[in-house]
């Protein structure tokens, strides 16, 4: 019973990682499922929808570098805790639907909550779990409990909201349940967790100063990381589209659509673990230079498809594979830090820095699809965008393969 104790506790861990990775950011991300809905609720055109997330991008954009070295230096309970904590309370404040520019401030202070005390947290206690040759699927683990938790809870939220009707109202009381879940994970958080890696890592973290910082920023490894986490990030953010597209092109309902939005989340779990442990049997760098390969072609052919109703089902094929593929590049990215050579002692520092430009695309993004798609209605708009993102991912591809090429040795 004894010998079972460290390993219950082990995975009891892993998920209460998985479960706030994919449920904290359920809230500032809420237009991925209820795009329409909520600019009707907060009464917003395209580009101020964007707003909102990029609001949150900035300031998260602003927050990874500190909280990466945070991560270095404090224990993982009480900043995942503290993160879950307040990042629900300012949920149960925007499900009354503030003005917009209380709304603005809201995802912004969402940005620090998230990015300053969780996110680093998370990738140094996920790096700890798992010795290195198994740094693939301790990501793809994380990753897929991540999407496992983000389905079942988009589906009881998307349920929840089609009983009330689909109203202004229903999707209040979706925030007021989402945020109630975000509480007590914080609390949940507070009891599981512990100051194990902050006591194990002490003497590692103790040396962390300055010199170390000014390491990281001298690593051409960790900008070419940096870049590579940027595209595939950008072709994540690709997938938010596919439900506004889903309506205004091939004329879904919008609980049609974002019923299919939900149903694109259950590839995460599936796409995490199949890529984890590609990545461990391949390599990772491979595992990602073939991913940027099938994004390319599926957001080409999104570009070009027609929205003719017997194209329908090519149009779902495809938004199962690009689902796939974007959850598989998410999955396996930070696992590149190891495969590198990044020392395990800066690993939040190095993940702040990646984080710093990987997640720009929160940033630039949304309001790049809401611009164009406001400035060329219809087809010509997503066909614009598709192909934009197309084409972060050619980029996102080259720099995989020089890092795979200059720092990365060949497996056997």
């Amino acid at each position: 019973m004894a010998d079972s104790l460290p390993a219950l506790r082990k995975w009891l861990v892993m998920a209460v990682l998985s479960l706030s990775g994919g449920i904290i950011f359920l809230l500032p991300f809420l237009q991925e499922v209820y795009y329409k809905p909520l600019a009707d609720a907060l009464e917003l055109n395209n580009t101020e929808v964007g707003g909102l997330l990029s609001a949150f991008g900035v300031t998260a954009m602003l927050s990874y570098f500190p909280g990466g070295w945070l991560a270095d230096h404090v224990s993982p309970r009480k900043l995942i805790s503290i993160s879950l904590l307040t990042t629900g309370g300012l949920g149960m404040y925007f499900a009354s639907f503030p003005p917009y520019a209380i709304s603005l401030a809201i995802h912004a202070v969402w940005g620090v909550t998230i990015s300053l005390l969780f996110w680093g947290a998370m990738i140094r206690a996920t790096r700890n779990w798992a010795p290195p040759e198994e740094q693939g699927r301790a990501f793809g683990t994380l990753e897929s409990g991540r999407g496992i938790a983000e389905s079942l809870s988009s589906v009881a939220l998307l349920s929840l909201f089609g009983w009330y009707g689909s109203t202004v109202h229903a999707l209040s009381q979706v925030v007021v349940l989402c945020s109630t879940v975000i509480l007590s994970l914080g609390v949940l958080s507070w009891l599981v967790l512990d100051d194990e890696v902050e006591n194990r890592d002490h003497s590692e973290r103790a040396g962390i100063g300055l010199d170390s910082v000014l390491q990281v920023l001298r690593m051409p490894v960790v900008w070419l990381i940096s870049l590579i986490v940027l595209t595939a990030y950008s072709a994540y953010w690709g997938t938010f589209r596919l439900t506004p597209y889903a309506t205004d092109i091939f004329l879904m309902s919008v609980t049609v659509a974002g019923t299919l939005s939900v149903a694109k989340m259950f590839m995460k779990p599936v796409a995490a673990l199949a890529t984890g442990f590609a990545a461990d049997r391949f390599g990772i760098a491979r595992t990602i230079a073939l991913l940027f390969c099938v994004s390319m072609a599926s957001f080409m052919l999104f570009a070009f498809l027609p929205g003719s109703s017997h194209l329908l089902p090519l149009m779902l094929v495809n938004v199962a594979l690009i689902s796939f593929v974007a959850f598989g590049l998410r999955a396996i990215y930070f696992a590149l830090l190891d495969e590198s050579g990044v020392p395990v002692a800066v690993t939040g520092t190095a993940a702040g820095v990646v984080s710093v430009i990987g997640f720009t695309p929160d940033i630039f993004m949304p309001v790049l699809g809401g611009m164009v798609i406001d400035q060329y209605p219809g087809a010509e708009g997503y066909r614009y965008f598709f192909v934009a993102t197309a084409g972060l991912c050619l980029l996102g591809l080259l720099a995989t393969l020089l890092l795979y090429k200059r720092y990365i040795r060949p497996r056997s």
